[in-house]
């Protein structure tokens, strides 16, 4: 059974077809990618699949139970750490267990007890603006994990990270996501980052699934893979599918 599922799903606002007859599926413990170009549906799909918006047809299936505009069943992460700077990171991090009702003691103890695992350990008293942008995108997603522990929806999450930082959070979360047995989905616009990351890449175009690719190297891609004719081998499909498109 699929951890998630997305199924025949459009959506249209007004004139304008945003998401066309769109079904994907996400297994436990797998890492796959949404890419294509801006304004193609893919934020506006992690919308329905978040359940922040009701699609005009079709299904949202988590764990084979329909959830289809409900919201709070999978996390979600924007492009922005979205960090309250007025908060200490134990404080952020612990906000989505205070707000389902937990006190503020047993919600800290729960986060801070996960902080070593995430590599946080050390900042728990501090603010936001005393964290580096990696250790910041840490805690977002710690914060996210926290959300729900089984499905997160991460929208260009490492998009604002310097390229060595960027690495060295791939590498983290991979670990991590292994660790936790994390499935996740995720919109990039980075072709190499969906290549070295993901387990299948749904390319959407123009509101609709144009292609599959299965990335047939194992994770973690060792050190150089984006340096090999296989790396190429997919980059230049990608390209030739978004080109053909536009």
């Amino acid at each position: 059974m699929e951890k998630l599922e997305v199924r025949n799903v459009s959506l249209a606002f007004g004139d304008h077809q945003v998401l066309r007859n769109v079904s994907l599926h996400l297994h436990e413990g797998e890492l796959v990618c949404l890419l294509g170009v801006s304004g193609g549906g893919k934020t506006t799909l992690f919308n329905v699949i978040s359940g922040l918006l009701r699609p005009d047809e079709g299904q949202v299936f988590l764990d084979g139970e329909e959830v289809t505009g409900q919201p709070g069943h999978v996390s979600y992460m924007l492009q922005k750490d979205l960090l309250l700077p007025y908060r200490t990171i134990q404080d952020n991090v612990a906000l989505p267990l205070m707000l389902r009702g937990m006190s503020k003691k047993e919600a800290r103890a729960q986060a801070v007890a996960l902080f070593p695992q995430f590599g946080l350990e050390g900042t728990e008293k501090k603010w936001p603006g005393q964290l580096s942008g990696g250790m910041r995108q840490r805690a977002a997603l710690l914060r996210t994990y926290l959300f729900s522990h089984n499905v997160a929806l991460l929208d260009e999450p490492f998009s604002a990270l310097d390229t060595l930082t960027k690495r060295s959070v791939h590498q983290w979360y991979l670990k991590v996501m292994d660790e936790i047995r994390l499935s996740t989905l995720f919109i990039t616009h980075d072709i190499d980052e969906a290549i070295l990351l993901s387990d299948r890449i749904y390319l959407l175009m123009d509101g609709s699934i144009g292609e599959e690719i299965v990335v047939q190297e194992p994770r973690p891609r060792h050190v150089d893979f984006n340096l090999t004719q296989e790396f190429l081998a997919y980059k230049r499909r990608i390209m030739a599918a978004l080109h053909a498109q536009g």
